[in-house]
Parts: C-alpha cells; structure tokens; sequence
C-alpha cells in the first residue's frame, strides 16, 4: 500500500497527499473540539478568535488553506498518475488544478462561516422607550438596584434598573426613561 504513495514519482504526489490530508484532519478536529481560536458557541458569542480581529481568522484560513492544498495536489496527482495513467507532466498539470480547486472550496467554505458569525449584543441605548416587567423589586429614590426585564428585538434582556420615584415592586409593567453610563436603566411604572 505504501508503495502506491512513495514508490517512484509517486512520491511527488503521496508525501504531500499524506501530510496535507493529516494537516487537514488535525486541524479540522481540533477546531471542531474548541482547541483553535478558542471557538466558544456555547457561552453565546462564536468569537473563532475575536472576528474582530480579522487577521486571526485570515491566520487560520492560511493555514488551513494551504494543508488543503497540499491534500488537493496530491490526491490529484495520485489519481492522474495511477488511475487515469497519465505521464508525469500531465499528472502534475492535473495535481495543481485540484490542489487549487481544493484551496479555492476551503476559502469560500471559510468565507461563508465567517459571515455566520454575529455578535448577539444589544446596545442598552435600544431600551429607552421600551416596556418591562420588574424582575426584582427596585428601592425609590435610586437608593438602590433592582432588576427589569426587557425585549428587544424579539429578545428578552434582564438589566439593572433604577427608580428616581416611589419604589417599585415585582411583576409591576414598567418603561424605561433613560439608559444610565453604568449600565442600569432608570424605570418608571406605566
């Protein structure tokens, strides 16, 4: 079996076949268990890195896009010099094209997972004007917190709220007047 990747020149074609298919696999496994970007899906935001931060995406689409390359070129390569029978320089013709077509698949795939990704944030400004239910009973005079329930977007959102009036207890309907810099919503009853 071994002969068929290493024997001849078959081996311009086996080594990387082999090493861009291990490469690949590697890879491919470890980003799927977490190991690579720190892909985090379940804490709800996928950061593949920080998307922020598009160079490490674009590191690892390199990468990755060369071990598919490699994988391409040889499996190609292989096919052409084994399969169909082809001489050297056809082979090597039909070696690049799949090494390409594979390197071209990998940067669209990738491509279209990064599109995917979307950051789930909702700017607390977006709650003024809204209506709430009191979650926790807020204290008057904003002598203290409590905490409102809000949706936006078709999202319900639990923040810390604020009364500058009378206090306001639990499951009481609420609107919130102004978005606070400390992150809390300043509430009235409705």
């Amino acid at each position: 079996m071994l002969d068929l990747f290493l024997s001849g020149n078959a081996a311009w074609f086996g080594v990387p076949a082999l090493l861009g298919t291990g490469v690949f696999a590697i890879r491919l496994l470890m980003a799927i268990f977490g190991h690579i970007g720190h892909a985090d899906f379940d804490s709800g935001h996928s950061d593949l890195g920080h998307a922020e931060d598009s160079s490490a995406v674009f590191k690892f689409l390199s990468f990755q896009s060369v071990a598919a390359f490699l994988m391409g070129f040889g499996w190609a390569g292989l096919g052409a010099l084994h399969g169909a029978h082809w001489s050297m320089a056809p082979a090597f013709a039909a070696a690049v094209g799949g090494g390409a077509l594979m390197m071209w698949f990998i940067i669209m795939l990738f491509k279209a997972l990064v599109s995917l990704n979307a950051s789930g944030n909702v700017n607390i400004d977006q709650t003024v004007g809204c209506e709430g239910e009191v979650y926790v009973g807020i204290p008057g005079n904003q002598s203290g917190r409590g905490q409102v329930r809000v949706v936006i977007e078709d999202r319900q959102r639990t923040y810390g709220a604020v009364s500058a009036g009378q206090p306001i207890p639990s499951r009481t309907r609420v609107r919130v007047v102004r978005a606070n810099t400390d992150n809390t919503l300043t509430v009235e009853p409705t």
